[in-house]
């Protein structure tokens, strides 16, 4: 019996109780089952009495002991039993919790998945990286975090985009110009300018591919063109190696080009929006939650940059995108209100602009932070950290705790084949799963038996449990848009496996014959590579078969 099969059955209860007219209550949208802390108190907990007893009218223990009267006659519910103010705390049967294991292998890779979340269609930007140069780790760790909350919400069912934002147009962009043309002279960077082994890259790239660029026209137009271009295709380059791939790669140039800054800021100023003021333009975003008005087109006559972020908002919904989901760096925190603003002046609902904020990241070796890049010139980037721990440890590390933290990465511990390594433990657990697999096929055991009232040992009871309460997870990462919800599970599935695996066998020992115990332990051996493969390709991690 799964979470999701026990929180039906207890709304069934519910439901039944209401029309048999025990009491009269409104049903709620969905009922929550949790694991007590503590396993006396039984396989699975609800407050739903507490939540729905003094609606009723009722004390809320007195409503606990209607509802434990049905749910002690569904199949599979051993015991229940009512604590504290009212509590219900549900033992379910061996058998009912084995058979999980069966339901988790023929569900395959969709189990976790849900359609909750059909029918949304979703707008994810994230990195979105100046073209100025590689990509920092603040950059990384949104690179990480994004692709694992689009494949999370993809699990939900929801239709998304994963977009990024490419800043080209505007003030930096003329300093790296300005910097790649100093490098190519030979002449010192400008002293706004940007440094790093890579400038001198990427102007040698632009001479390579016009040698004559120095003595064009307009050079520093000559460079910036080319430069951003062969800027933009390495970033692209360094996140597909990273195994983040964008559905849409936006140009912000392109919403001035055509107009739609313009064109917006019109509307705005006949909507009342816009006000005139010491020979600006301001958007009222005080009347919509924000701090202070905003600056939209600035007494020179030039647009502002919320300018742009009003006519890039207005774009997303106008390509049919029902929610806006922004994750933006740690020097953002102004952009929440402005951008619900911003929305909400234009007549939309603020509810269509989510921003999620992310905090730092350090790098640590040898127990003291990382060198700068040589290559970057200030920062450390993806590729260093790539080169430094791989793909998947970085993945994983960067995406295991919530976004809204400082971390601190212990290159040292990165690469380390330990159970004190995050990525490590949770990899070996899978590699170790199929091992027993091969080990099982050597020794003829097969899953061609089930028996899941065989599965009755503590850890057995234990494991199928964390495996039960996955899709919850995935449902909880989705809803609050935290990925690390899933690597945290990973970690307590495979701990949870590697106590089963030093205390039940699914292999005889020597000659001895095979059981049916054997082969549906097969079955929950299954279960779990499934379950840990699912949720690494969550985060983009790969599931090794042997390590």
């Amino acid at each position: 019996m799964t979470p999701e099969e026990l929180s039906a059955a207890i709304a069934a209860c519910l439901q039944a109780a209401v029309d048999a007219g025990d009491f009269a209550v409104e049903m709620p949208d969905e009922v929550r089952v949790e694991r007590p802390k503590n396993r006396e108190h039984g396989d699975w907990a609800t407050n739903i009495a507490m939540q729905l007893g003094k609606k009723a009218g009722m004390n809320p223990r007195q409503f606990a002991e209607i509802l434990s009267a049905r749910l002690e006659k569904i199949d599979g519910v051993a015991r229940v039993e009512i604590a504290g103010p009212g509590f219900l705390n549900i033992t379910v049967d061996a058998a009912a919790a084995g058979l999980l294991a069966k339901s988790i292998v023929e569900a395959g890779t969709g189990y976790g998945t849900s359609d909750d979340l059909a029918g949304q269609r979703i707008n994810l930007e994230f990195v979105s990286a100046n073209p100025t140069g590689p990509i920092h780790l603040g950059g990384t760790r949104w690179a990480a975090l994004g692709d694992s909350l689009a494949r999370i919400l993809v699990a939900q069912g929801a239709d998304v985009a994963r977009e990024y934002y490419f800043n080209d147009h505007g003030s930096q962009i003329d300093r790296f110009a300005r910097s790649l043309l100093a490098k190519a002279k030979g002449e010192p960077a400008p002293e706004d300018g940007y440094g790093g082994d890579y400038i001198a890259d990427i102007a040698n790239a632009v001479l390579a591919q016009n040698p004559d660029a120095l003595s064009a026209a307009d050079p520093q137009e000559e460079f910036r063109s080319r430069g951003v271009e062969l800027m933009f295709t390495a970033i692209k380059k360094s996140l597909h190696e990273f195994g983040v791939d964008f559905d849409v790669y936006f140009h912000e140039n392109s919403l001035f080009e055509d107009g739609a800054v313009e064109k917006l800021l019109e509307e705005l100023k006949g909507s009342g929006s816009l006000y005139f003021n010491d020979g600006a333009w301001w958007l009222k975003s005080t009347d919509f939650g924000d701090d202070k008005d905003r600056v939209v087109i600035k007494s020179d006559g030039n647009a502002a940059y919320i300018a742009g972020d009003i006519a890039y908002f207005k774009n997303k919904r106008d390509r049919g995108f029902d929610l806006c989901i922004y994750m933006l760096g740690a020097d953002h925190h102004g952009y929440v209100a402005r951008l619900k603003a911003a929305a909400a002046a234009m007549g939309d609902s603020a509810d269509r602009v989510e921003v999620l904020i992310g905090q730092m990241v350090n790098l640590v070796k040898d127990g003291k932070p990382m060198r700068m890049s040589k290559r970057a010139g200030t920062v450390v980037t993806m590729e260093d950290l790539v080169d430094a721990v791989g793909v998947d440890a970085a993945r994983y590390a960067l995406t295991r705790s919530h976004a809204d933290s400082n971390i601190d990465i212990d290159l040292d511990l990165l690469v380390k084949h330990s159970n004190d390594n995050p990525v490590y433990y949770v990899q070996y657990a899978h590699a170790r799963t199929c091992a027993v697999a091969r080990n099982a096929a050597a020794s003829g055991v097969e899953r061609s038996a089930f028996d899941a009232s065989l599965l009755d040992h503590a850890t057995e009871n234990e494991l199928l449990a964390v495996l039960g309460a996955y899709p919850s997870v995935v449902a909880m990462a989705a809803k609050f848009r935290e990925p690390h919800r899933v690597a945290r599970h990973l970690e307590v599935i495979a701990g949870a496996y590697h106590r089963w695996y030093d205390a039940c066998r699914v292999t005889p020992i020597g000659d001895g014959e095979v059981t049916d115990t054997h082969r549906t332990r097969l079955w929950l051996n299954t279960a779990v590579t499934q379950v840990l493969a699912n949720g690494l390709d969550l985060l983009g991690v790969s599931a090794p078969e042997r390590m």
